[in-house]
């Protein structure tokens, strides 16, 4: 068959209607014409309404990430300042209480050096203040150990006391420290005497009774004691000054069968604090000064002497 037998136009159905342009300007005017109405008559507003009620559960649900993201990472921050905040207000609470233990302490220690410095004014003999270091590592013995030796002066013998009492003795001396043996050591005795009834006793350490008390020897059953009597230090021995508190007597053991009774003293210095008075032993003291009284020596006159020649020449 010839192709210029076929129909060059083409069939109905494929016939192009409005151009292009011509479809653009129309939509376009409708579009104007649609927003015009819009604006007036507020023809879009329900259909707004209603899709926005729709989305509006899409929407919630798309921003719950973000604000879980965003709540998470507050939570951790806001714990982590708390946690700050915690630590630095424990370490001031820590700081805090423990200058306020050190202000405790140092007053105490001050109340007690001036009670020291009191007493040192009251003993009249040569003493030496020191602080003790430590308790020596003997289970058997109560001793301590002091921060004061040969080179400040401290000699064998010496009287360790407190406010309260006697403490003990030094027994060993080196260069920077000494040895303090306590009155409840079982190697330490002390001469005391009763003060209510004027009974002069020796009293020996005793670590075990009472947790560390004074056992009187050689006490007569129907000696006058009681409870309660205070022994003080008799002065007798050279090395302790008299009436020093030595301590209160506490129980009496009398017993039928025997001649002596057991007595039990607690050593007044029982609260020992970290700072100590040493006293030389009495019969090193020097001697005290003579009263002055007030009247001059007159030397006789002799031969050659210049009190002679004085009196020759009143006239």
């Amino acid at each position: 068959m010839a192709l210029d037998t076929f129909e060059r136009s083409a069939p109905p159905i494929f016939r192009p209607g409005l151009s292009a342009t011509s479809k653009m300007l129309l939509l376009g005017l409708l579009a104007v014409l649609l927003m015009a109405a819009d604006h007036r008559l507020q023809i879009s507003q329900p259909l707004r309404s209603g899709v926005a009620l729709v989305l509006a559960p899409l929407q919630w649900l798309s921003l719950q990430p973000g604000r879980a993201v965003r709540a998470a990472g507050q939570y951790l921050g806001n714990l982590e300042e708390a946690q700050d905040a915690a630590e630095v207000f424990q370490s001031r609470t820590i700081a805090q209480a423990q200058r306020l233990q050190q202000v405790e302490q140092l007053t105490q220690e001050n109340a007690q050096l001036r009670q020291l410095l009191d007493l040192r004014a009251q003993t009249g003999g040569p003493a030496k203040a020191v602080q003790v270091l430590y308790d020596t590592a003997d289970p058997y013995t109560r001793r301590v150990v002091v921060d004061r030796g040969q080179l400040a002066g401290i000699v064998q013998g010496s009287a360790v006391i407190d406010t309260a009492g006697v403490v003990g003795q030094v027994t060993r001396v080196y260069p920077l420290v000494s040895e303090v043996t306590l009155l409840t050591d079982r190697d330490q005795s002390i001469p005391v005497m009763n003060t209510r009834t004027g009974s002069r006793h020796v009293a020996n350490g005793d670590p075990y009774t009472l947790g560390g008390s004074l056992d009187l020897k050689f006490v007569p059953s129907g000696m006058d004691i009681q409870n309660g009597d205070l022994l003080t230090t008799s002065g007798l021995d050279g090395v302790y000054p008299a009436g020093l508190h030595v301590g209160r007597i506490v129980r009496i053991d009398r017993r039928v069968e025997s001649t002596f009774a057991r007595v039990h003293a607690e050593p007044m210095a029982t609260e020992r604090g970290r700072h100590l008075l040493v006293l030389l032993p009495v019969k090193d003291w020097p001697p005290a000064p003579e009263p002055a009284t007030g009247k001059k020596a007159t030397t006789k006159g002799k031969p050659g002497l210049p009190g002679q020649q004085a009196a020759g020449a009143q006239p």
